[in-house]
């Protein structure tokens, strides 16, 4: 009688053990799932210059009209993904703080996601994993609406346990999370275009039927010479649509080069085909005009004069200096 009391007891406290297990199990592996996640993520948009550059340029397309804000926004948002993730390998105030931070983080993504599905489509890279994992807005969202599911169950079933002396492990976490992607990415300020005095006859576009719609010779204008297979070319083209789509009234124009086979590609990965442009397929006329320093070769034309050259190329396309140019000249 005694044996089978103490087998019936032994049962509901060996089931308990038994979810208790299971749950600290699995809450622990998402938990680490999770922290990777947002390790993964902010490396991948840091790691080289052009995974940084197109995660940067995505604050332009918010309205951003600098291309400095935007860099330090950019490193801003990645530090705070190293931070989540940090946080949660170090069991920093989970449920106080990172738990909530990750759904706000995360439900902002989301809410910028729909506006690019809004008004670009399901098309192209969201740039949630920077050049190492492409991603389209409308899978990116099915993505952070998973991460808030996980994040909500470890609000659930994960045991919080800080480590011992955790508060002491805040502030020196903390700055090497947001420090870390500016050491990686040094900023720069060489955004402003550099005077340029060599003169560009424009007069050779207008020599054939097929020439600009619009009279660059008269007027401030960017011009754009371009090649339709160079790499650079294109990533300048990418924000030169940017620029173009948040701001129409700015006088961009691109002169392209290349064999027409080239052309559809060029653009769907540029997404420029709404910039003003022109086909120009006299390839000696053109490295004539964009010169011998190679392209993409941006000037800053005024009344058929070029005042000043985007000397690094998109690193000198800054949609606050265009406009102080337009407006009252750069000084």
């Amino acid at each position: 009688m005694e044996i089978f009391e103490s087998q019936e007891l032994d049962a509901p406290i060996s089931a308990k053990k038994s979810v208790f297990t299971f749950k600290s199990v699995t809450g622990t592996l998402l938990l680490l799932l999770l922290s990777a996640v947002f390790f993964y993520s902010g490396f991948s948009k840091i790691h080289n210059e052009n995974a940084f550059d197109n995660f940067q340029w995505t604050f332009l397309d918010l309205g951003i009209n600098s291309l400095l804000i935007s860099g330090i926004i950019a490193r801003i948002m990645i530090g705070f993904e190293f931070l989540l993730g940090l946080f949660l390998l170090f069991h920093l105030f989970l449920k106080a703080f990172t738990y909530k931070a990750i759904i706000a983080t995360l439900s902002v993504f989301i809410i910028y996601l729909l506006f690019v599905l809004l008004k670009q489509g399901n098309k192209g890279d969201c740039g949630c994993f920077g050049d190492q994992l492409a991603m389209s807005p409308l899978a990116a969202i099915i993505k952070n609406v998973a991460m808030i599911a996980v994040t909500v169950l470890l609000m659930y079933i994960h045991p919080v346990k800080p480590y011992k002396y955790s508060e002491v492990f805040l502030i020196p976490v903390a700055m090497l999370a947001l420090v870390t992607p500016f050491l990686l990415n040094m900023m720069s300020d060489t955004s402003a275009p550099v005077a340029y005095k060599r003169q560009i006859d424009l007069n050779l576009l207008y020599k054939y039927p097929e020439h600009p719609d619009v009279e660059l010779r008269q007027g401030k204008h960017i011009v754009a010479f371009m090649s339709l297979t160079c790499p650079h070319c294109k990533k300048a083209a990418y924000l030169l649509q940017i620029i173009h789509r948040e701001h129409p009234d700015y006088p961009i124009y691109m002169v392209l080069d290349g064999n027409l086979v080239h052309k559809k590609a060029f653009f769907d990965e540029t997404h420029a085909i709404d910039v003003p442009h022109l086909l120009y397929y006299h390839t000696d006329e053109f490295v004539k005009m964009a010169g011998n320093e190679g392209v993409p070769a941006i000037y800053w034309i005024n009344n058929g004069a070029t005042e000043y050259k985007s000397q690094y190329a998109y690193y000198q396309l800054d949609p606050k200096y265009m406009k102080d140019w337009l407006t009252t000249g750069l000084k």
